[in-house]
């Protein structure tokens, strides 16, 4: 019996087109590695008590790209965390820099028990982003060692850090009503799909997961309001609680934590850590404000990986889809609306567990992946003399932005390159520019994703199977699987979504490449005894079937 990864890698073999090997696929670099995570402490810092500084216990779960500088999350999971958000300098040589608590160690001090909520500082960051104001918003779930006895140190809040200055220029504090006594706030996406230029980003939308209490919490920063979205599919799934990387298996009941956004397409996709599924939901229905009593968020299963995976991403242009599922070890990725998958990076070494994905435009076509050895960090087995956290850097994967004519067309965006130049990060070191270029802004209307192409040749049970349903269980059909061309192994996904079953509906199960195991029990079938007995035959003449 061969590992799931071997096996993976022998169908990609024989399936995948020589683009989707990553021996022939993108460019791929390492573009940092540690060891163990060091800082540019202050000469009177603790470094020798574990509580306040313990290297085997900092684990990085976020990545930025920004023009000058990479910035990186490492919340508090355990003890010993001394800055949960730092920098790096993004032209700096050489693997293991120092990292530099951002913007000072005066925003950090909740790592030495210092901290009073009401400074303006951090206690524990899991995902930053930067806007097309530069301007950094960094998510702070408030809670300390949320993987030993989850103290609730304070509030969850944004900062907001204009990084021409390094200066925080806004403080959100979220109302109690978003709030439950578990929520760990771990993940945001910054929709400015209606921001208008004159506003500064102060006009956006904010999509922020709940992993623990799972929901997504939206926030209007134009209006300062805030509330909170739940469905099913936001939920662990207890079937998928394990998760396995090569020889090591760890168990992790994590709700929603994986989030990406289409703006071509105004679409939220979402997953939860323990789920082989991928959802989306369409940003009209998050910013409708609060549900009203007894309606559901209108929540679709996009398809279903080959393993569990929380790092997730969309391009800004194409609305090309990257995930990374923790089995395979891999990148890879697939777009909607082609129904193309590739496999862009494979490497039992480097890729074992991708926290983050990133599509800056602030680096042209690139995508960026931050990954670690967080399964062995929670397992307690880490070992030290190996690399255990990795920028890697993916090149020619995202469509170029459009060019500079262009920028007066009626659908142009804000989304679009600002025209600087962008290298890759093993060149010279990047200038900041004095200013970030911007152009006028038009929303974007709304376009349709076009439908699967190809002969429509093979019943996919998925469809058969929901629309046979009797009433009012019925949902609508999905697009038929071309089988003329090789599904990849790490995604089995049709080209269209479908609404997300409810529980009491079974699941169908996929094989490797699409096929359908047969259930147990037959549909058209009476089972007894292990008998099998055609329903059409009436049952004073039924005969055993052999």
């Amino acid at each position: 019996m061969l590992p799931i990864w071997c096996l993976v890698a022998l169908v990609c073999t024989g399936l995948c087109t020589p683009g989707d090997a990553a021996l022939h696929g993108p460019a791929f670099e390492t573009v940092k590695q540690w060891n163990l995570l060091s800082y540019n402490f202050p000469w009177d810092y603790p470094t020798s008590n574990k509580d306040f500084y313990n290297p085997e216990n900092i684990v990085a779960t976020g990545l930025e790209v920004g023009h000058d500088r990479i910035f990186i999350a490492t919340p508090r999971l355990f003890s010993g965390v001394p800055a949960t958000l730092s920098a790096i300098p993004r032209g700096s040589v050489g693997d293991s820099p120092t990292l530099q608590a951002f913007p000072s160690w005066s925003h950090h001090r909740a790592g030495t028990n210092e901290y009073n909520c009401s400074d303006i500082g951090l206690v524990s960051v899991y995902r930053i982003r930067i806007d097309s104001c530069n301007r950094l918003w960094a998510l702070d779930a408030g809670v300390s060692r949320s993987l030993e006895d989850f103290e609730i140190t304070c509030p969850p809040k944004i900062l907001v850090y204009d990084l021409h200055t390094d200066q925080v220029v806004r403080r959100i504090d979220f109302p109690q009503e978003v709030i439950r006594g578990e929520s760990l706030y771990t993940n945001l996406v910054v929709d400015e799909t209606t921001s208008r230029p004159e506003n500064h980003c102060d006009d956006v939308f904010v999509y922020i997961t709940d992993t623990v209490a799972p929901g997504i919490v939206v926030y209007d920063s134009g209006k300062d309001l805030t509330w909170r979205l739940s469905h099913p599919a936001m939920y662990p799934d207890p079937d998928f609680a394990e998760s396995s990387i090569l020889e090591h298996r760890f168990t992790l009941m994590d709700g929603v934590v994986g989030l990406a956004f289409d703006p071509e397409a105004a679409l939220l996709y979402f997953q939860p850590l323990a789920t082989d599924r991928l959802f989306s939901v369409s940003t009209s229905a998050l910013r409708s404000g609060p549900l009203p009593f007894g309606k559901d968020l209108p929540v679709k299963l996009v398809g279903r990986k080959s393993s569990q995976g929380i790092g997730l991403a969309v391009a800004p242009r194409g609305g090309t889809v990257f995930y990374s599922p923790l089995s395979e070890t891999a990148v890879a990725s697939w777009n909607p609306r082609t129904n193309e998958h590739s496999i862009l990076a494979q490497d039992q070494e480097k890729i074992q567990f991708a926290a983050d994905l990133r599509t800056p435009d602030r680096d042209g076509t690139a995508l960026y992946v931050l990954t670690s050895k967080f399964h062995r960090f929670f397992l307690k087995n880490l070992d030290a003399s190996e690399f255990n956290t990795r920028i890697l850097r993916i090149d020619g994967v995202i469509q170029p932005s459009a060019p500079a004519r262009l920028q007066s067309a009626p659908h142009y965006h804000r989304f679009a390159s600002s025209g600087l130049g962008y290298q890759p990060l093993s060149g010279a070191f990047y200038e900041s520019p004095s200013t970030v270029g911007s152009s006028a802004y038009k929303p974007l209307p709304s376009r349709p994703i076009p439908s699967s192409h190809g002969a429509k040749t093979y019943a996919s049970f998925v469809q058969n199977f929901y629309t046979k349903q009797p009433q009012p269980y019925s949902y609508e059909s999905v697009p038929v699987i071309d089988k003329s061309k090789p599904i990849n192994p790490f995604f089995m996904l049709n080209s269209g979504e479908k609404t997300f079953p409810p529980p009491h509906v079974p699941r169908p199960q996929f094989g490797l490449n699409g096929e359908i195991f047969i259930p147990k029990v037959n549909q058209h079938f009476n089972d007894f005894n292990g008998l099998r007995y055609a329903k059409s035959v009436r049952s004073n003449h039924t005969v055993a079937l052999k």
